[in-house]
């Protein structure tokens, strides 16, 4: 299914940079979605009168495409393919594969009449050597597995049907995956798409967190990983955490929790978001949250029925939407209250958001609406509930959480 899904947004970011002298970094977790990104771009290229030959591509996810090569080997054999009188594009998926490739992608981003494109599994592809070398001459573009448009393209819905239910379609999205090859098999039924995350859970942690870094107590980092994916949107410190697991039986110091956190930020199966002081104008070290990068993990790591907290697991979608659209995200702190979300939007200006299920009774409509009217600045302030007739107050605009997601 998903091949037919074009990922308009970041395919347009890619042409957007094509030849400009930089090296396009696509990061984000397994299987969400890079590779094929990278495929659809080629096919663009083909379409626009490239040559097969100036379009040079490594999967460094298979094997036989690095055995027995060392990085400047690699370097040379790409090197001996360039023609010399046209631009080569260049493509290396998964290239933290290779030893010292920092040394071959800054080599070839140097050589003449290249445009390079790298991909990634792990935010520490942009640290280190990496960012040293090619400080100031790289865009990242972080992907993120299907939206709830995108999912529900690959579903083929018919999005012109005004009878359509979307919140049935919005938990179908939530409880079963968000993840392209998992969508794909949803017609075998729900047993396929968990084993397939359950699969692909297990190979991020052994390949992008066990074979990385050292970690002797594999089962502290399953219980660190199960606590974390069963408060998502829930503000928490790794001292909290080591108290609450203590409690709990489980003695793993605050300082193991940080790196455990850590780990599973730079996989990018979970994604931390800072404290904003809305009237101090500064973000806060302490008291993050945390949000997962599709829902259906919540099957294998928690198992629980995620219509039980609806709030937060819409809080989640919300967030992911906001950062597939470009913006900055924080969380936003006042005094006696919170914003969801402050945001700062692809033109550098403010918004605020407020999220939550429905707006049942009157004490829900205060505590949902309150903080944002504490706000007199002048910056947009929205209220996203699955409400079917929103209302907005005090020129804050409420809108149906749907219809915002499946706007373009």
């Amino acid at each position: 299914m998903n091949n037919f899904i074009e990922r308009k947004d970041y395919l347009d970011k890619l042409l957007s940079y094509k030849e400009k002298g930089m090296i396009k970094v696509v990061t984000g977790l397994r299987r969400s979605g890079k590779s094929t990104l990278l495929e659809l771009y080629r096919n663009h290229l083909s379409e626009m009168g490239v040559a097969q030959e100036q379009i040079i591509f490594y999967d460094f996810e298979l094997p036989e495409s690095y055995l027995g090569k060392t990085w400047d080997s690699l370097y040379f054999e790409i090197k001996a393919k360039l023609p010399s009188d046209k631009i080569s594009y260049i493509f290396l998926d998964e290239v933290q594969n290779i030893n010292g490739f920092e040394k071959m992608v800054d080599g070839l981003y140097a050589t003449a009449n290249t445009d390079v494109y790298i991909t990634g599994s792990n935010a520490n592809l942009l640290s280190g050597e990496l960012a040293t070398l090619l400080s100031g001459r790289y865009i990242e573009i972080s992907i993120l597995p299907f939206s709830f448009y995108e999912y529900l393209q690959a579903r083929t819905i018919d999005l012109s049907n005004r009878y359509l239910n979307y919140e049935m379609l919005f938990f179908d999205y939530v409880n079963e995956t968000s993840m392209p090859k998992g969508v794909e098999l949803r017609d075998g039924g729900f047993d396929k798409v968990y084993e397939y995350l359950e699969f692909l859970y297990a190979t991020v942690v052994e390949k992008d967190i066990m074979q990385r870094h050292t970690i002797y107590d594999k089962r502290a980092f399953a219980n660190v990983t199960k606590y974390i994916a069963g408060i998502i949107g829930s503000q928490v410190s790794p001292s909290s955490i080591s108290k609450s697991l203590k409690a709990d039986n489980q003695n793993i110091h605050h300082a193991t929790v940080e790196k455990f956190l850590a780990y599973l930020t730079e996989c990018f199966m979970f994604y931390p978001v800072n404290r904003f002081d809305i009237k101090g104008k500064k973000q806060l070290a302490t008291q993050e949250k945390y949000y997962i990068v599709d829902l259906g993990f919540l099957n294998v790591l928690t198992g629980r029925e995620k219509t039980t907290d609806r709030g937060h697991i819409l809080e989640n979608i919300v967030y992911l939407e906001l950062l597939r659209r470009g913006y900055k995200v924080w969380i936003g702190a006042l005094r006696n209250a919170e914003v969801d979300f402050v945001v700062k939007n692809k033109s550098g200006e403010i918004e605020y958001y407020q999220v939550s299920w429905k707006l049942e009774n009157e004490q829900t409509i205060e505590r949902e609406f309150s903080p944002l009217e504490t706000l007199k600045d002048n910056y947009p302030k929205y209220l996203l509930t699955a409400d079917s007739f929103p209302q907005s107050r005090n020129g804050i605009m409420h809108l149906n959480v749907f219809e915002w997601l499946l706007s373009r």
